[in-house]
C-alpha cells in the first residue's frame, strides 16, 4: 500500500491517464497526490478539486526544490522527457537519496539496451535518434542508483481504448512494436497499488502479436 505519491512530469500522455485512475483512490489507498510540472496549465483537462492533490511547478533538474518536494513521499513515477534526460535523472536520484525515498518507477523507452532484433530495431534506433541516447543515459543512472527501481521500457504508443500487453525483462529479446497508452498506465497503476513488485527489474511492453518491421499505423 502506498500513501503518498508523487508523479514527475505528470502532464504527459500516460502520466495524465495515471493520475485519472489514481483520483478515485484517494482516500483509500491514497492518502496524498503531488503532480510536478513545469507548465501547471497542461493539467487544466484534469479534475484536480480534491484538497489532497497538489499541483507543484517545478524543473526537476532543481535537486534542491525537489529534495523539498519528495520528503514525505511513499513513491515517485518519473515520466519525463528530454535530450537532457541523465541529468534529469541524476537529480532525481539525488533528491531521493536525501529525502530518504526509495520506490521509483521510471518510464523509458524500447531500444536502449539494443535489445530489439531484426527490422524494428533498426527502423526504432533510426526513428529515435539521440531521443533513444538521451533515454539510455537515464536508463544507466537509474540502474546504478541502489533505488527499488522499476524501469519500463514501452514500444510505440497507439491510442486504442484498451489494455492488452505482455512483457518482456532485460536480457531478452523486445517483442512487438506497439502498445496502447492505457495498457502502459494499467502497468503503472498496478505498480503504485503493489509496489513491492517488479523491484530491480527493467520491463518491456507490448502488445502481444504487433511484431513486424515498424509499428501498424506507421507501415
Amino acid at each position: 500500500m502506498v500513501k503518498n505519491v508523487l508523479i514527475l512530469g505528470a502532464n504527459g500522455s500516460i502520466a495524465k491517464i495515471v493520475v485519472k485512475q489514481l483520483l478515485s483512490q484517494i482516500g483509500g489507498d491514497i492518502t496524498n497526490l503531488t503532480l510536478l510540472v513545469r507548465h501547471p496549465e497542461k493539467l487544466a483537462d484534469l479534475d484536480l478539486s480534491n484538497p489532497n492533490v497538489h499541483v507543484v511547478q517545478a524543473d526537476v533538474t532543481d535537486t534542491k526544490k525537489l529534495v523539498t518536494i519528495m520528503t514525505g513521499q511513499s513513491l515517485v513515477y518519473a515520466n519525463l522527457y528530454g535530450a537532457n534526460l541523465g541529468a534529469q535523472a541524476q537529480s532525481v536520484v539525488a533528491a531521493m537519496r536525501q529525502s530518504h525515498v526509495t520506490r521509483l518507477i521510471w518510464i523509458s523507452a524500447n531500444g536502449v539496451y539494443g535489445e530489439i532484433p531484426g527490422a524494428y530495431g533498426r527502423w526504432n534506433q533510426a526513428m529515435l535518434g539521440d531521443t533513444l541516447t538521451a533515454y539510455a543515459d537515464a536508463t544507466k543512472v537509474v540502474e546504478a542508483s541502489q533505488m527499488a527501481y522499476t524501469l519500463i521500457r514501452p514500444a510505440w504508443f497507439q491510442d486504442e481504448d484498451e489494455i492488452d500487453y505482455e512483457l518482456t525483462v532485460k536480457g531478452q529479446p523486445f517483442k512487438g512494436t506497439e502498445v496502447s497508452r492505457k495498457s502502459v498506465a494499467a502497468l503503472v497503476v498496478k505498480l503504485i497499488d503493489q509496489p513491492d513488485q517488479m523491484i530491480g527489474d527493467s520491463i518491456g511492453i507490448s502488445k502481444p502479436n504487433t511484431d513486424g518491421a515498424a509499428p501498424r499505423w506507421y507501415r
